[in-house]
């Protein structure tokens, strides 16, 4: 054990900090490294301040948990101002089609008003793929900061267009900032935060764009805001670990004094520091048998991970939320439908966009507790209940106000279950899930799919309702959130409450042990619900977090980056004994 401390700690240099670091690297392995009221062999303790911030983590009272360093959450602050930029930029639109329609000669071509709403999602289709050069160019960071700036200058060109055709080149361009910053933002958080609040402290994305989807025309000088502020801050930790391991030696330092800002003792950083770059180790090792990009859909682990993120992104999307988020207010303001003023009708969606962000506040709370899986399958079922909702009330005859009152009641409450679980979920699991040496080519992917089907329902809607009917429309979201509740019970594993090095454990199963988990929750489910049969037992969690002694690495080999020093614990033991 104090080889590999001595190696790690002459590879990066950091003699200086050669007592956390030591001291760290043994909590890494296992917390009862310095059990309470008895002095290790070696000498080495821990001060009274580390042993509360040590004990902070792992509190019964999930309150204590959210006690981080203050600079851990104006990261996060910059990052969800970060996420309001892009709910302006989608919900800019939802209003303003109202008038411009019939000022640029689109009320008669559904077609190219389709084409004008979705020309940014259309561009944030390919330009996701530039995420993963654009990491490698300018750091996270270095993204942030440019995509916030082109989101800037396009915002600002939307508000000129003399023809609908400038207007759609303004909105193309806008996809160039969207695309990249909706890949980086949510893994810069993923790779700050700690393990047990990662999931509350990443899904700010999904919340606090829906703040600006709510908040709409007020946020147009938000991206100056983020440029100006995002290099104040650390930048990730394990992006900086992982450039200090290709060669450049002066990143270790980096990487250690960004952990120290991001954590509250040094003594927190030296462990992370040291567990992380000892997994790291493991991850190279399959680099230098297979290439990240081609390794992300050979390998089973990567796949599996790959597989389970498109699920929830595609699913955040085929719900149907963002026909809402984008068409709202026509649909409210058309004659043929529930016939509102266009104030009233922007006032509407106004409120489902203060729906959406208010009911996204729980989340917080339960994202690391109940869980990201969990979320999904307690809301899935309701989000169809209530488009279903939707379905009878455009079915109504007439501007009955029965009707009026339904379409309200089911567009709201769509959007009360859609935003503690369909809305934050997809991008923190996605951020999380896959390995640090191609977490930017497959967040890549996955946002790239995300928008891709946003600009299939942006283009398509307005047809799609001329052809079927808004009822019909509906209908099909409505059939899409049953379809989704099946695949994520049988194809999304959970990944809460674990470092994003252990969720190697969590995707190393074969797909069939999870759709063999998800049949017996699902027996369980029809039994306790349907049949009332309380005494039926849930089945146990799929994957209980393992004791530090069982870690596994990337391969499933046998390895124990936190067990290294099982052997002299044991020995501590029985000598107390």
């Amino acid at each position: 054990m104090s080889e590999s401390i001595d190696k790690f700690i002459n590879v990066s240099s950091l003699e200086d900090y050669d007592k956390y670091i030591r001291r760290g690297a043994f909590l890494a392995q296992s917390k009862a490294a310095f059990p309470m009221g008895r002095e290790r062999r070696d000498g080495l303790t821990l001060r009274d301040e580390e042993r509360y911030y040590l004990q902070l983590e792992d509190s019964s009272r999930r309150i204590d948990k959210f006690k981080q360093p203050w600079r851990l959450y104006a990261l996060v602050g910059v990052c969800s101002l970060g996420a309001a930029v892009q709910g302006w930029d989608e919900t800019a639109v939802n209003g303003a089609q109202v008038y411009y329609r019939e000022a640029l000669g689109l009320m008669d071509s559904p077609g190219w008003l389709g084409l004008v709403n979705s020309a940014p999602y259309m561009c944030c289709a390919f330009s996701c793929w530039l995420n993963y050069p654009l990491n490698r160019l300018l750091d996270r960071r270095g993204v942030i900061f440019v995509t916030c700036l082109i989101s800037s200058l396009t915002c600002l060109g939307q508000a000129f267009p003399q023809t609908w055709q400038q207007l759609f080149a303004a909105r193309f361009l806008l996809g160039l900032g969207i695309g990249p910053k909706s890949a980086t933002i949510p893994i810069y958080a993923a790779e700050a935060a700690p393990a047990n609040i990662r999931g509350a402290l990443v899904m700010m994305w999904q919340m606090w764009t829906a703040f600006g989807i709510m908040c709409g025309r007020l946020w147009n000088h938000i991206p100056l805001f983020v440029v100006a502020y995002v290099y104040t801050l650390p930048e990730s930790p394990r992006w900086l670990l992982m450039r200090a391991r290709q060669g450049n030696r002066k990143k270790y330092e980096e990487a250690f004094n960004s952990l120290c800002k991001l954590r509250h003792t040094k003594l927190q950083a030296g462990r992370d520091i040291f567990l992380i770059n000892h997994l790291l180790e493991a991850e190279e090792r399959i680099m230098q048998q297979e290439k990240p990009f081609s390794e992300l859909f050979t390998r089973g682990r990567n796949r599996r991970a790959l597989t389970a993120s498109v699920i929830t992104m595609f699913l955040q999307q085929f719900c149907g939320v963002n026909v809402t988020a984008y068409y709202s207010s026509t649909i409210l303001a058309d004659p043929q439908h529930a016939s509102y003023q266009p104030r009233d009708a922007l006032l509407i969606s106004m409120g489902f966009g203060i729906i959406n962000f208010l009911f996204a506040i729980p989340a917080i709370w339960t994202i690391d507790s109940f869980g990201r899986r969990n979320l999904l399958l307690s809301t899935f079922p309701f989000m169809a209940l209530f488009q279903i909702i939707m379905v009878i009330a455009f079915k109504l005859p007439g501007q009955s106000s029965a009707q009026h009152v339904l379409v309200i009641l089911g567009m709201y409450l769509f959007g009360v279950a859609y935003s503690p679980g369909e809305g934050p979920v997809p991008f923190v699991y996605s951020a999380e899930s896959m390995p640090l040496y191609n977490r930017d080519f497959g967040m890549g992917i996955v946002t790239s799919v995300n928008w891709f089907w946003n600009f299939f329902i942006s283009i398509t809607w307005p047809k799609f309702s001329s052809a079927f009917g808004t009822s019909g429309a509906f209908g099909w979201y409505a059939a899409w959130c049953v379809v989704g509740f099946f695949m994520i019970l049988f194809l999304v594993p959970e990944t809460k409450d674990m470092t994003l090095e252990e969720l190697d454990q969590v995707f190393d199963h074969h797909t069939m042990d999870y759709v063999k988990y998800g049949m017996a929750e699902l027996h369980w489910m029809v039994g306790r619900y349907v049949f009332g049969r309380k005494g039926l037992k849930k089945p146990p969690p799929f994957l209980q977090k393992k004791d530090p002694e069982e870690v596994y690495d990337t391969r499933g080999e046998a390895f124990d980056p936190r067990g290294m020093v099982y052997e002299e614990i044991q020995e501590d033991k029985r000598a107390t004994t």
